[in-house]
């Protein structure tokens, strides 16, 4: 088995074996000005469609890295579908939440306003590339679509059919988590996450009456918007998602 190369990319472009692919300006400065790499040095390349990719630096000038591509290491490899939806918070924990649940395996990265969400503005953008460097760093092979912020309400509205929603209900009214995942969640699934001021009751009434949805609890201690996040997804991940499988070894 292979030792997986220190240093490791995200990239939009196609990966194919004997392809030379040049780099942007922010990732040759990256390797070349922060890890220090130099010309031979091996790299890891994921795009979320083709697999890992080896990689090896042929040209390093000051602001140019080109790679070879030489030989796949991992295939593409299916993920759970899960999808984390959460009210914004502030900067730091909105930044962890990103992060954690990039590294938690999930698919998509929504923020949605409730009526109680304290923020008003989310930086799409800065998501998308802590997502990024989250997923470069834990070694998956996708990074998490990051949808634009909207109001509860209208993802609700638009809700897909077949998907399952987890409602993280902090004020009491859901079923312990270990137990309602253990019942059985296969198929596409989202974790719902509410404000740190939570709920309104309206919300939570309407929310607790979709057929759709399973409330479900974390315990009797309060816990902060991004420690949820990290709890509920580790039960998913455990009882549900791709923790029950061995991992995908390199060729």
């Amino acid at each position: 088995m292979d030792i997986s190369p220190k240093l490791r990319l995200f990239v939009d472009s196609p990966l194919v074996e004997g392809d030379r692919l040049c780099l942007d300006q922010k990732q040759a400065h990256y390797l070349l000005h922060v890890m220090r790499a130099q010309a031979g040095a091996e790299v890891a390349l994921f795009n979320g469609r083709d697999g890992e990719w080896l990689s090896r630096i042929g040209e390093a000038a000051k602001r140019t890295v080109v790679l070879s591509l030489e030989r796949p290491l991992r295939p593409q490899a299916a993920e759970p579908d899960l999808w984390l939806l959460f009210a914004p918070v502030k900067r730091a924990r909105i930044d962890v939440i990103a992060e954690k649940a990039t590294e938690l395996g999930v698919s998509a990265l929504w923020p949605v306003f409730t009526r109680h969400t304290a923020m008003t503005r989310v930086n799409e953008d800065r998501l998308r590339l802590i997502a990024v460097e989250a997923a470069e760093q834990c070694e998956r092979l996708s990074v998490p679509e990051v949808h634009p912020a909207q109001p509860l309400e209208s993802v609700l509205a638009a809700w897909p059919s077949g998907r399952r929603l987890v409602l993280l209900d902090e004020a009491g009214g859901g079923v312990p988590i270990a137990a309602a995942l253990a019942a059985g969640f296969c198929g596409p699934a989202a974790v719902l996450v509410g404000p740190e001021g939570g709920f309104s009751k309206s919300e939570l009434d309407g929310l607790r009456a979709l057929s759709f949805a399973t409330s479900v609890g974390l315990g009797p201690r309060i816990l902060r918007a991004d420690t949820a996040v990290i709890a509920a997804l580790s039960c998913f991940q455990a009882l549900c998602g791709d923790w029950r499988t061995p991992p995908t070894v390199r060729s």
